[in-house]
């Protein structure tokens, strides 16, 4: 009998061996759907404090930070 982590692809696995990240798309690929919407609600939450706690440079540096992923995202849907 193998266990489910032996099935998986060697990238899956990498990713997640990852200590916290790893453990976030785990529970997001194996769990319920709504974990997605926990994710997503602390992401934001996490944003605004960072917006009151440095002003306008916390709201604006994850902004400009998110421009590379935007632009790979941009990328892959053109490529289809």
């Amino acid at each position: 009998m193998t266990s489910i982590a032996a099935r998986r692809p060697f990238w899956q696995r990498l990713v997640f061996a990852l200590p916290v990240f790893g453990w976030i798309l785990k529970d997001y690929h194996e769990g319920q759907d709504a974990n997605i919407w926990y994710h997503i609600i602390t992401v934001v939450s996490l944003w605004l404090i960072s917006g009151l706690t440095f002003g306008i440079v916390g709201i604006a540096i994850p902004a400009v930070m998110a421009v590379p992923v935007m632009f790979l995202v941009l990328v892959l849907i053109s490529r289809g």
